[in-house]
């Protein structure tokens, strides 16, 4: 599918370089360059919102964490009659 994208001379000349030094046209670079970029930003714009999803195997963990801290601050307010 064609489109027409406006880019700035200095970025044209050093992406149509780059293509031509890797043998490729630079309809692929591009291509490659914004596949790369989008799988980068991970479609939410905050890069480091990535390294969150690698705890989400303690989700439970946490929610037995914390309902066992529940559980023991209500006694303790119980024993102070609070």
């Amino acid at each position: 599918m064609k489109r027409t994208l406006e880019i700035p001379d200095s970025i044209f000349r050093r992406a149509k370089s780059v293509a031509a030094q890797r043998g490729i046209p630079l309809r692929a670079l591009v291509s490659e360059a914004l596949a790369e970029k989008l799988r980068a930003d991970n479609g939410s714009g905050k890069p480091w919102m990535a390294a969150f999803g690698k705890l989400r195997h303690l989700r439970r963990e946490t929610a037995k964490i914390n309902r066992i801290m529940e559980e023991e601050f209500e006694q303790i307010e119980a024993e102070d009659g609070l």
